[in-house]
């Protein structure tokens, strides 16, 4: 059995030290968030999504994450390209896939990213995870129409099917990788009520998975993480617009002993 409050103190720990350079092409709407997020947890964002720099960044990145909430043609190309390169340097990728399901254009595209640049480590919610199977679904947008227990039942075949590691977060966070799964609960209520906490997590993942190896291993400290810093925050946040500088602040003050008492983490 693993010791996760051991692990979680050191990835953090490890990721303080190293601090990597973490390549997002991510949405318009979170792009600040995020990036502030990644340097409160002690890493390094660059958010390059132009199609000229993207194969060279992502080659010499520590991490690609790769996220669909703007999608639109030249973010695509951009996406895939970054992609490529960070396969071909052997540098981890993640993707959200935000919306998949709720329109074609976002599946396809979800699927194509998957395809061609083989990522790490998928982290949605439960709807889009389940898009990503060949039987079609119906989300509303970019919110979960399903439960996180009901995408479980179907996340491991596809885990193994496309040889990556599943992450469902919701109340309880569920990951993958087809053989073992892991849950996490840390987190809190509020975090929902904030744009891009989603998003944002993903790219915690991305930071963890440069200086963890195993995605699935990554992924459970990283929400466990995330899940901590936003249960930290709701303690002085009044309502969700004082959520946000509180989570920040939250991010950058977790220790990695704080991190191994506070993590919620279980083999399932």
């Amino acid at each position: 059995m693993q010791n996760w409050p051991a692990q979680a103190a050191a990835n953090l720990a490890a990721l303080r030290t190293k601090n990597p350079l973490i390549h997002n092409i991510t949405n318009f709407v979170v792009m600040n968030f995020t990036a502030n997020a990644i340097l409160a947890a002690g890493a390094s964002p660059v958010m390059a999504y132009a199609a000229e720099e993207v194969t060279q960044i992502a080659a010499s990145a520590d991490a690609l994450v790769l996220n669909i909430g703007t999608l639109t043609p030249d973010r695509l190309k951009a996406m895939l390209l970054a992609g490529k390169s960070a396969l071909e340097n052997k540098k981890p990728v993640v993707l959200d896939p935000v919306g998949a399901g709720a329109v074609d254009y976002r599946t396809l595209a979800a699927k194509q990213i998957i395809d061609e640049t083989k990522p790490n480590l998928i982290r949605g919610n439960a709807s889009e995870i389940l898009a990503l199977q060949d039987k079609p679904i119906t989300a509303r947008g970019v919110d979960t129409a399903h439960s996180v227990t009901a995408a479980a039942k179907s996340a491991n075949k596809l885990a193994l099917k496309l040889s990556t590691s599943l992450a469902i977060t919701g109340p309880t966070d569920f990951i993958t990788d087809g053989t073992r799964m892991v849950e996490v609960q840390n987190g809190h209520r509020l975090m929902a009520r904030v744009t891009g906490a989603g998003c944002t997590a993903t790219a915690i993942m991305g930071a963890f998975l440069s200086v963890n190896s195993d995605p699935l291993c990554a992924a459970a400290c990283a929400l466990a993480y995330f899940g901590l810093a936003g249960e930290m925050a709701a303690e002085k946040a009044s309502g969700p617009g004082s959520f946000v500088p509180a989570f920040i602040d939250a991010l950058y003050l977790i220790t990695p002993e704080a991190l191994a008492a506070g993590c919620r983490i279980k083999d399932v």
